[in-house]
């Protein structure tokens, strides 16, 4: 059985702590790039230009590429084989706490009915096992500026599918500016409450298509027609000439990513969790 220590955890989240907040990850800033290139809109376009400047410039001289540097989500993936020595779940808090100390990152973190800081700390943290004697972390920053447009509603299982789309749209449009535009869009539909929450969350995860990105095939019926929903919501979204930074423009959104899961006959859950231009993670597997 292989072994690692609390301590390599602890030292990875540090570092991934770091990286997520300065480098902004490959896929968002090539979304940010194409976008640029498509949209008409003069203002937009130069909102746009900034956006990807300031990302520069972050990686570059090693600073946060926004003010609000979140408060740390954590993704474990712990292999089911993996022996760990040591507390892992101190050994990530401590983790965020010294990575972001060290990261000159703003301490946001905050006790919820006293008010009073915590410093830096705690993150939240999502365990999932595995197969395999592998560990992969996964940091994901969350500014709460567009985690404060979250929303979750309780359908009846009998709504059409158009119900569904509008209440994504409407929920993205009552976000308008205040969620810093463009958006990538999670949307967990299925489980219970609390599930489809973190399907939302963890959709943020998944890498935003490029130009070169493959159709899913339609024999897999179920993965085509998510494709397909998630195609139409972004046109459908960036219809809504909010634009970057909500003056106007075709580029509203980025990407809609869905994750679904089965769910009770009697009803039909749907989480939508709104990530503003500034999407970090870094992930890295020990």
């Amino acid at each position: 059985m292989r072994r690692i220590y609390d301590y390599q955890i602890k030292e990875l989240v540090k570092k991934l702590c770091i990286q997520a907040n300065t480098v902004l990850r490959r896929d968002v800033f090539a979304a940010l790039k194409s976008a640029l290139k498509k949209e008409k809109n003069k203002i937009a376009k130069r909102i746009l230009s900034a956006i990807i400047k300031n990302a520069l410039i972050a990686q570059k001289e090693g600073l946060a590429i926004c003010q609000d540097t979140g408060m740390a989500v954590i993704f474990l993936e712990v292999g089911q084989d993996l022996k760990i020595t040591g507390d892992l779940y101190k050994a990530i808090q401590e983790g965020v706490r010294q990575g972001y100390k060290k990261g000159y990152l703003r301490d946001s973190i905050v006790d919820p009915i006293l008010r009073n800081f915590l410093d830096f700390n705690p993150a939240v943290i999502h365990t999932e096992f595995i197969k395999g004697d592998r560990v992969r972390i996964t940091v994901l920053p969350k500014g709460f500026g567009c985690e404060n447009k979250t929303k979750l509603r309780m359908f009846n299982p009998t709504v059409s599918l158009k119900e569904v789309e509008d209440f994504i749209i409407e929920t993205v449009r009552s976000a308008g500016p205040d969620a810093c535009p463009p958006f990538v869009i999670g949307v967990g539909i299925g489980g219970t409450a609390d599930y489809a929450c973190f399907l939302a969350k963890k959709a943020l995860l998944k890498k935003i298509p490029n130009s070169k990105f493959q159709i899913p095939d339609k024999s897999k019926f179920s993965n085509f027609q998510i494709f397909k929903l998630e195609r139409k919501l972004l046109d459908e979204i960036n219809k809504l000439n909010i634009g970057p930074m909500g003056l106007g423009g075709k580029t509203t959104s980025l990407a809609v990513n869905i994750i679904t899961y089965p769910t009770h006959i009697a009803g039909l859950p749907v989480a939508i969790n709104i990530s503003c231009h500034v999407l970090r993670s870094a992930t890295e597997v020990l």
